[in-house]
């Protein structure tokens, strides 16, 4: 605090630097900055996945090497260790194994390559231009990767054969394969990566984005605050393509981690849910049908015509109508809870949030159709937004039906 005081008979002033403690009595001390906090809450939740993956880098290393030193004493098997070490370090057991595939092919494709060329040329540059020249020129492009991955191989095979045996050249290929069968094993039986938990959280994140976006689109509405909002709904519908591709992605990499998993046994949704890819592939249509409702407000805001204005009447029952849409797309994806909770019944709240949409939705047909709600001007307006709740009351309806099927086949 400053404190600025002027002296009797004086022109001057005198400025006084007071400092008062902040720590009060009962007042508690000032926390971390918000985004310091999250990313201690990050690196606490993190930790144990770079443990395990840490654990398993060392082991697969030093089983690599006394695999290795047991059958092969001569040589270091510096190869075979950095082949295991790529290995365990996929992000699946499926990819690790796919990896090693294209990886031993390569070398040992680069090995008869180098063979042939030093029988045919011997180590010279006529040799290494006939190996860039099969390097460019081979195979379809999309393996541009395993050609430029043999044609090294190859020319570093043939460098060796000036200065030791031809029959030295085989223990690239073998500290490779060693390499990739101590990986994969290791990736394989010591807890393998399984991403069901992050596909699961992106759905989740991805519907209670699409309903808040609904439900707020419907107080708006309400509210008569179309035109100062409809723009900002614009641009929160677009921003859910990114969502929706984190969550394609999350569900990609948890169907492949589901793959040759010796932990997939718990890995799979609970009897009677639906699982994370059905649920993204129903919300994946619905999105495209808030987008439209987002499109078609902004719009009708955006429109000087007077008569092509929706009616008061008409936004009051659409504001219904969304919101209870909202509430239906939130409640999809909500996952059930413990036996004798209120939150055991997921689907039958996802079944009433839906039957509260189609009774606006029926409601609203009834009155357009007899020309209460509707505008002349404005009949497009209004037959677009409607076409889009119907849609979306399609893909939910169809998405409960199929999770009421898994449930009677669970209960069974």
């Amino acid at each position: 605090m400053v404190d600025i005081t002027r002296p009797m008979g004086g022109k001057g002033a005198i400025i006084r630097v007071v400092q008062i403690s902040t720590t009060l009595s009962g007042v508690a001390p000032v926390k971390a900055s918000r985004p310091a906090g999250r990313l201690l809450r990050a690196l606490r939740a993190r930790r144990p996945g770079h443990a395990v993956r840490g654990a398993k880098t060392l082991i697969a290393a030093l089983l690599t090497w006394g695999a290795w030193e047991s059958w092969a004493p001569t040589g270091q098997p510096f190869l075979a260790v950095a082949t295991a070490l790529l290995m365990v370090n996929a992000s699946t057991v499926h990819q690790s194994v796919t990896k090693a595939m294209h990886s031993v092919a390569a070398r040992v494709a680069g090995l008869v390559v180098a063979l042939a060329a030093a029988r045919l040329l011997g180590p010279t540059a006529g040799a290494v231009a006939v190996i860039a020249l099969l390097a460019v020129l081979a195979g379809p492009r999309r393996t541009a990767d395993e050609r430029l991955q043999i044609a090294s191989t190859a020319v570093v095979a043939l460098t060796a054969t000036t200065t030791g045996p031809l029959g030295s050249l085989v223990s690239p290929v073998l500290q490779t394969l060693t390499g990739a069968v101590v990986g994969i094993a290791v990736n394989a039986v010591l807890l393998p990566p399984l991403y069901v938990d992050e596909s699961a959280s992106a759905v989740r994140d991805l519907a209670h984005a699409m309903g808040s976006l609904l439900s707020d689109m419907g107080d708006g509405l309400e509210r008569r605050q179309l035109g100062s909002r409809a723009h900002g709904w614009l641009h929160r519908a677009r921003s859910l393509d990114k969502r929706l591709a984190h969550a394609e992605e999350q569900v990609r990499q948890a169907d492949e981690s589901l793959r040759w998993n010796t932990r997939c046994v718990v890995a799979p949704a609970g009897r009677g849910e639906m699982p994370t890819g059905d649920a993204f592939r129903a919300l994946r249509g619905v999105a495209l049908q808030v987008r439209g409702i987002a499109r078609t407000l902004a719009d009708s805001a955006q429109d000087r015509h007077a008569d092509h204005h929706l009616g008061h009447q008409f936004l009051d029952r659409y504001a219904e109508t969304l919101k209870s849409a909202g509430a239906a797309v939130r409640e999809f994806v909500q996952p059930s809870g413990p036996a004798g909770s209120p939150d055991t019944m997921p689907r039958e709240r996802l079944r009433q949030a839906i039957e509260g949409v189609l009774a606006w939705h029926e409601t609203m047909t009834s009155l357009i159709g007899r020309g209460t709600l509707i505008k002349p001007g404005a009949w497009h307006v209004y037959g677009s937004l409607m076409t889009d709740v119907e849609r979306l009351l399609a893909d939910l309806t169809y998405a409960d039906a199929y999770a009421n099927r898994l449930s009677q086949q669970g209960v069974r």
